[in-house]
């Protein structure tokens, strides 16, 4: 649900790529504490299948990891920091199939060489093409006094 006091202000490009780069150290601290926790249990991984299973697993630990954060507020810790909150393009809250579809497009925009990230260049909203398609928005949060 929407906050009346909260303008549905776009946050600016530069700041979105400025919180990825801070959300990539908290991913980073997250992908090894999960690495951690599995390595013991699945064991020196030589075999593809215990490879592919160690992708999926932290691949689902990072959709718990965002999407939890998604669906409660709208903000991870990065986005906090900067002041940027995810929310349907009406400003309502995710629902759990929009953070699926989100973090599924945005995974498959990054293995293409980040072309859904580029493709805010020519977007006439400056939208990632994830967001475009999940339905999705970033918006800059005002300062509190």
């Amino acid at each position: 649900m929407q906050d009346n006091a909260i303008a549905l202000t776009p946050a600016p490009f530069f700041i979105r790529i400025a919180a990825m780069v801070y959300e990539l150290l908290l991913v980073t601290a997250v992908v090894f504490v999960a690495s951690f926790l599995i390595i013991p249990v699945v064991g020196e991984m030589h075999a593809p299948w215990q490879r592919h299973l160690f992708q999926v697993y932290i691949i689902g630990v990072l959709f718990a990891y965002l999407s939890a954060f998604w669906l409660r507020s709208g903000q991870t810790l990065a986005m906090k920091t900067w002041r940027i909150r995810l929310v349907q393009q009406n400003g309502d809250a995710l629902t759990f199939r929009q953070a699926v579809l989100r973090f599924v497009l945005a995974l498959l925009g990054l293995l293409l060489a980040g072309a859904g990230f580029w493709w805010a260049w020519f977007d006439r909203d400056r939208q990632f093409l994830h967001d475009r398609i999940a339905g999705t928005r970033l918006i800059r949060l005002p300062r509190k006094v």
